[in-house]
């Protein structure tokens, strides 16, 4: 068996009552959340977040079944858990409190293979010769992002790939007519 893992989102649009709320579910249903992305939650949100966190966690090290949250008595499992991913350096993003930063153990995450994803999603995609276009695609991307100026608008990320990578899939089956290699330039000339 397996816990369920509720993923949110995090953005400018979360205030504390709504982080509450959420709280208050994963801690009645004992069920893990995972906050992606969480230091886009505003800085004064994220101090009142704080606060919530450790009254969750007090309940838990002190082995309650009930507690005391955002002014109402709830149920506790100690199957709990709260994890949160983050992007730092990206425009829009804070710094997140230290009260905060403490509540959670830090994991440096390896930059990941970027061609064996490519290749991988080219070959979902329906092309019969992933590996060559993969390659070109990552070397371009990685020519892009180091000799291009660096500006807001330039996104050489997994992000950015995966959309070209999906709208050459579209366009392929669109049109099977045509070399994979051309569907691939066409696609990153109407991403870009």
């Amino acid at each position: 068996m397996g816990y369920a893992c509720i993923v949110t989102n995090c953005g400018e649009g979360l205030d504390y009552k709504a982080m509450g709320s959420i709280f208050s579910g994963l801690a009645q249903t004992g069920a893990w959340g995972c906050f992606d992305e969480f230091n886009r939650i505003d800085v004064e949100v994220l101090s009142v977040v704080s606060t919530q966190l450790q009254t969750i966690q007090t309940a838990l090290n002190l082995e309650k079944a009930r507690f005391e949250f955002i002014g109402k008595e709830i149920n506790i499992k100690p199957s709990v858990g709260f994890f949160i991913t983050m992007n730092p350096g990206y425009a829009g993003r804070t710094e997140l409190p230290d009260n905060l930063k403490a509540l959670f153990r830090p994991v440096t995450m390896i930059v990941p293979d970027m061609m064996q994803i490519c290749e991988i999603m080219l070959f979902s995609e329906g092309f019969n010769s992933p590996r060559p276009l993969a390659k070109k695609m990552t070397v371009l991307y990685k020519l892009a992002s180091e000799q291009l100026s660096k500006q807001y608008h330039y996104d050489f990320g997994l992000r950015a790939l995966k959309a070209v990578l999906v709208m050459a899939g579209a366009l392929k089956r669109e049109a099977p007519e045509y070399s994979e290699e051309l569907v691939l330039m066409r696609a990153l000339r109407d991403m870009n």
